[in-house]
């Protein structure tokens, strides 16, 4: 048992060590937390098995393994390095790169119908942008690409510059499935990783930061869709 007890010191002392170094960063504390304590589990079952008393350690390998498989599941709900935030209109799929911040979109109507928006060239981009016209969410997903593209599109652009147009229109409520897709999450997503999806966003697509509004529109309503479910 004292082997035991040794094993757990040099495990509680390890992770007080992980907590100092990863105090700014509680995501990454939570993950080793989650996968650690399984890990520990597994050890101290096997240790016990070893020494001859499997009706310990058979147990404790079983808890191991199902807290090793709830730990996957989570995490399959978090954001992973790369993700990407989706957004999509009648007219147009476009996807955010979570960590590097870069657009691209897919057409899906009109003359440009399977074209990426990295592919088009600027006429292309000022074509498409008149057929769509008609359609206000599809228009602010390519408005909110070019304004990231060229900045300076709209110098020789004879059009109005709608103060309104942050705001989500009138397509009907986003699902929860959208709004997962928006933030960029898994279906299950803590209130904890909404909040933060959220601000990771924010700073890359809020107006003031020279982002998009009607993408920050996007985001606020994908933000209070998921949070609805928590209250």
């Amino acid at each position: 048992m004292s082997a035991i007890a040794v094993f757990l010191g040099g495990f509680l002392l390890l992770l007080a060590a992980l907590a100092g170094v990863l105090s700014v960063k509680p995501a990454a504390l939570a993950s080793t937390l989650r996968y650690g304590l399984p890990v520990a589990l597994a050890g101290i079952g096997g240790v016990m098995v070893i020494i001859g008393r499997g009706a310990i350690g058979l147990p404790m390998l079983a808890f191991a393994l199902a807290l090793f498989s709830r730990a996957r599941s989570a995490a399959r709900a978090t954001r992973q390095p790369g993700g990407q935030s989706y957004v999509r209109s009648a007219a147009l799929e476009m996807e955010l790169d979570l960590d590097t911040g870069a657009m691209n979109g897919l057409v899906l109507a009109g003359s440009h119908e399977g074209s990426e928006l990295n592919q088009l060239d600027e006429a292309d981009l000022m074509h498409l942008h008149a057929e769509l016209a008609g359609d206000p969410e599809s228009l602010g997903l390519l408005e909110a690409y070019l304004d990231r593209r060229t900045p300076d599109w709209r110098a020789g652009f004879d059009m109005d510059d709608d103060p309104g147009l942050g705001a989500s229109p009138g397509s009907g409520a986003m699902t929860q499935k959208e709004a997962y897709e928006v933030l960029g999450l898994g279906a299950g997503a803590s209130e904890a990783e909404i909040r933060e999806a959220h601000r990771r966003l924010m700073k890359r697509m809020h107006p003031d930061a020279g982002g998009s509004a009607f993408l920050a529109g996007r985001i606020n309503e994908a933000k209070a869709v998921l949070l609805s479910r928590h209250d």
